[in-house]
This record gives structure tokens, C-alpha cells and sequence, in this order.
């Protein structure tokens, strides 16, 4: 399957010389969401997951349903100041800004084998710094799996001992 047919690229998006990729065209589409959540799901599915853990928002509604199709729990991680009970947190810069990513201190037990998942994997820096906090926590990250991967940005060089997975790879 061609999930590239099904994301819509916007030049110039949210900056000049940005090429954004949209997923929510491929997300509306119920068969096509559900196949990428089920070849996901095969690409993991080698992995002993215990949890999902996916940074807020858009590694919901990659991590969720891929937590629910694997019959594994899910981890939210969230923004700084989203969460209600005790946190950890840690910061890291965007592509085009800084942000701070935060998790509960109870989310992950330590031994817990962690899947990190996202929409896209572009610099690196969201995953690492999940990948980051759920080492905090004593996790193990045994993958990252993502819908599409932004190869020219390099992102895999952050994760250097995490099995990463994508569906989608694009140049530009």
C-alpha cells in the first residue's frame, strides 16, 4: 500500500522553505488509518512491548490505537504543565523552537520494555527526549515506530540504540 497517496504535503508550512506533511488526510480516511495502524503493528510486532508511549499530540493517534491493536498499554506523554499528578520533565529544541515534554512519575515502571511512538520522526529531538524521560524512569526502549520519517533531517542519529520503524520516508 501507497500510504503516501493519502498525506497531503503543504509547501511553506508553518515557515518558508518547510515542506509539512499532513497526516490527517491519510487519519479521516477509516481503512486507510486502520492499515497503517495494522502495518505498524507488524513492524513491531517482533518487540516484547509491555507499553506505548507517545509525545502529545499527534503520538496519540499513532500511539493509542497501536497500543490498543497490540493489546499493550499506552503512556502520554504531554507538555509541560498538562499533566495532573507528579511529573518529570525534560527540554529539547524543535525544528523551529524549544518545547518541554513532561511524563508521570508513575507512567513507566523500571524494567518496562517502552515503544515510542509518533507521526514523524524529523530531527530527532521530540523522540530523544522521550526516549530520554522514559530511561528516567527506568524504562527500556526497545523501538520507536513512526507513519513517516524525514530522512534528509536525520533524526535516527539521535536514537543510535533504539530500532527505529517508519511506514514513510521522504527527502524533502
Amino acid at each position: 500500500m501507497d500510504f503516501k497517496e493519502f498525506i497531503r504535503v503543504i509547501p511553506d508550512f508553518p515557515m518558508a522553505g518547510i515542506s509539512f506533511k499532513d497526516i490527517t488526510t491519510l487519519l479521516k480516511d477509516g481503512e486507510m488509518y486502520r492499515q497503517a495502524i495494522d502495518a505498524l503493528k507488524e513492524r513491531v510486532s517482533h518487540l516484547n512491548i509491555d507499553v506505548i508511549a507517545g509525545p502529545e499530540a499527534r503520538g496519540f493517534v499513532v500511539g493509542a490505537p497501536l497500543a490498543y491493536a497490540l493489546g499493550v498499554g499506552f503512556v502520554p506523554i504531554r507538555k509541560s504543565g498538562k499533566l495532573p499528578y507528579d511529573t518529570i520533565e525534560a527540554g529539547y529544541d524543535l525544528e523551529y523552537g524549544k518545547d518541554r515534554l513532561a511524563v508521570h512519575t508513575d507512567a513507566i515502571l523500571p524494567g518496562q520494555n517502552v515503544l515510542i511512538a509518533d507521526d514523524l520522526l524529523a530531527t530527532g529531538g521530540t523522540i530523544s527526549t522521550a526516549v530520554n524521560l522514559v530511561h528516567q524512569l527506568g524504562g527500556n526502549v526497545v523501538g520507536a515506530a513512526f507513519l513517516i520519517e524525514l530522512e534528509q533531517l536525520e533524526g535516527r542519529k539521535k536514537l543510535p540504540d533504539v530500532e527505529v520503524v517508519s511506514l514513510l520516508s521522504y527527502e524533502d
